[in-house]
C-alpha cells in the first residue's frame, strides 16, 4: 500500500498556524484572567487574515482552554496560559501517554547505535547524507503486554546524549527535552496503514493468530519547526486503537 507523502510545517492549516501565533502573543503578554481581546476586525487587521480565519483560530484557542467566547462581547482570556502536556510540546511520547493513563510502561531495546544518514533520511530530517544519525529499535510494553515494535531515527546533532542514554530506563523525549538547546517535540506529520505483519514482527509482537498490525510513520518537528525525529511503529492491531480529531 502506498502511504501519503510526509508534509512540511507549511502544510498546517492557516487557522492553526494563526492560533499558534495568537497563543504565543497571549503567553508573552501574560494577560489577566478575563481580559478582553481586541475585536475580530482588529485581530484580522493585526494578523493580516480574514475574519473567518480569525474566528477559526479563536475557536481553536477556546478548545485549548485559553479563551472563552462572550456572547455579543467578543473573546476573553479564560485563564493564564499554562504549558501543555509534554513539557511544552504538543507531541506526546509513548511514556507520556502511558503516564497519563496510569499504565506501567517499559521498553526492551533491540539495537541502537550511530551510523551515517542515507540520502532519503537526510532529506526528511533536514541534514546531509552521511551525517551522524542515531538509530534505535525497541519493543514497547504496557502493563507487561507487548504493544509495538518501534524504529527511531534522529540526527545526533540535535541531542548528542542520545548515543549514551539507556532507553530501557529513560524516555526518548525526556532526553530531547534535556538537550541544550532543548528539543521540544511540537507537532508531527503522521500516517498509518493496516497490513499483515512480517515474520519478524510476528515473533517480536508475539502474534500467534490472524492479527493485523497498524504501521505508523511519524515525522516530528521541534518548537522551531525543524524536523528532529523519524519513527516507524508497528502496533498489534488487537491492542492499539488510533484516534484523531479531524477539523476542516
Amino acid at each position: 500500500m502506498e502511504t501519503r507523502p510526509l508534509l512540511g510545517p507549511d502544510a498546517l492549516p492557516l487557522y492553526l498556524r494563526l492560533a499558534d501565533r495568537i497563543e504565543e502573543d497571549l503567553r508573552a503578554a501574560d494577560g489577566a484572567d478575563g481580559a478582553r481581546l481586541p475585536s475580530e476586525r482588529q485581530l484580522a487587521e493585526r494578523y493580516d487574515a480574514s475574519r473567518v480565519t480569525i474566528r477559526a483560530a479563536l475557536a481553536e484557542l477556546r478548545e485549548r482552554g485559553l479563551l472563552v467566547s462572550l456572547p455579543a462581547r467578543g473573546w476573553a482570556i479564560a485563564a493564564a496560559p499554562k504549558p501543555r502536556p509534554g513539557a511544552g510540546g504538543r507531541v506526546l511520547g509513548f511514556t507520556d501517554l502511558a503516564q497519563q493513563r496510569g499504565l506501567v510502561m517499559r521498553s526492551k531495546v533491540l539495537s541502537s547505535g550511530v551510523r551515517p544518514a542515507t540520502t532519503r533520511e537526510a532529506e526528511l530530517l533536514n541534514t546531509v547524507a552521511g551525517a551522524d544519525l542515531f538509530e534505535m529499535r525497541r519493543l514497547r510494553f504496557l502493563n507487561d503486554l507487548v504493544i509495538a515494535v518501534e524504529h527511531n531515527r534522529l540526527p545526533l546533532a540535535v541531542a548528542p546524549a542520545l548515543a549514551a542514554a539507556d532507553f530501557a530506563e529513560h524516555s526518548l523525549y525526556e532526553v530531547l527535552r534535556a538537550a541544550s538547546p532543548a528539543q521540544r517535540p511540537h507537532y508531527a506529520d503522521y500516517s498509518v496503514e493496516a497490513r499483515n505483519a512480517t515474520d519478524e514482527e510476528r515473533a517480536q509482537l508475539e502474534i500467534a493468530g490472524p492479527v493485523p498490525i497498524l504501521a505508523a510513520t511519524q515525522l516530528t518537528f521541534n518548537q522551531e519547526a525543524v524536523p528532529i525525529e523519524l519513527t516507524v511503529q508497528a502496533y498489534r492491531g488487537d491492542r492499539y486503537t488510533f484516534r484523531a480529531s479531524i477539523t476542516d
